[in-house]
């Protein structure tokens, strides 16, 4: 028989914990196999992670995420960079989460230290492909990515 998994207040301190001991400020708790057709995720986030703006393509790829604990800042953007939405999730509030259709550049900035995010998409899990990372912001460990996170972030101040 397989046995449940709790989304709890243990493992959102164990993630919150994790993730703050990370250089990347940010941990997943997989609830599925990497094969499964279903993935579902528990992430711990701190605000110094960098999720740069992108997209999931492939007809099956849309993606729901819900805050379960903190503030993130969600921004929405246009082929060329432009933010067309930006809205702040927060768990508890009165938008805890969002559902992206495939094809829609987006990026994350964390609001509050030790956030915690739900996240579910189709799998099997495949890397971020041609096209899907944004031409306009830097990549994760390049220059400039303190700058543009610090960008991102002022769209909520």
């Amino acid at each position: 028989m397989t046995v449940p998994s709790f989304l709890d207040q243990t493992l959102f301190a164990g993630l919150a914990e994790k993730a703050a001991a990370s250089p990347r400020g940010r941990q997943h708790h997989n609830f599925h196999q990497m094969e499964e057709a279903c993935h579902r995720m528990a992430v711990g986030l701190q605000p110094n992670t960098y999720i740069p703006p992108h997209r999931h393509l492939g007809d099956n790829k849309a993606e729901t995420l819900l805050v379960l604990k903190g503030r993130l800042g969600l921004l929405i953007f246009d082929e060329s960079g432009v933010v067309v939405t930006k809205q702040v999730l927060v768990a508890g509030g009165d938008c805890v989460g969002v559902d992206l259709p495939t094809g829609v550049f987006h990026g994350l900035v964390v609001l509050e230290a030790d956030s915690l995010m739900f996240e579910c998409k189709a799998g099997p899990y495949r890397p971020v492909g041609e096209g899907e990372l944004a031409h306009w912001a830097p990549r994760e460990g390049e220059p400039g990515v303190a700058e543009y996170q610090a960008w991102m972030r002022a769209q909520f101040d």
